[in-house]
């Protein structure tokens, strides 16, 4: 099994290939919380107690995105924060997208 989260993420150019339907599912025993969608991202909602809570947990996935170089998009209010995550260079999922994955839920 790859261990993600002593990885990094690297930098991915056009023409490089995403993950395959068989690694995805490898890999996302390792994220078991994260909802594959239509093999092209994955998503997880986080739930928290108010609006302050969710904005300290979207501030660090911030954080370690912008160390990582890799950019979820994240959609926050109150009392829950939606990180949906894939890799826009190979059009779909690669390794990048579950470093991230498993690395936003240690922050929990």
């Amino acid at each position: 099994m790859t261990d993600f989260l002593h990885k990094k993420c690297i930098p991915c150019e056009g023409g490089m290939p995403h993950l395959m339907a068989g690694e995805i599912e490898e890999f996302k025993k390792q994220v078991p919380e994260w909802e594959i969608v239509a093999g092209q991202e994955m998503k997880r909602r986080f739930k928290f107690k108010n609006f302050a809570e969710a904005l300290v947990f979207v501030n660090k996935v911030g954080a370690l995105a912008e160390s990582e170089g890799h950019h979820p998009d994240i959609r926050f209010g109150w009392g829950y924060a939606e990180i949906t995550t894939f890799t826009h260079a190979v059009d779909g999922l690669s390794e990048n997208d579950f470093i991230l994955a498993v690395k936003i839920d240690l922050l929990i």
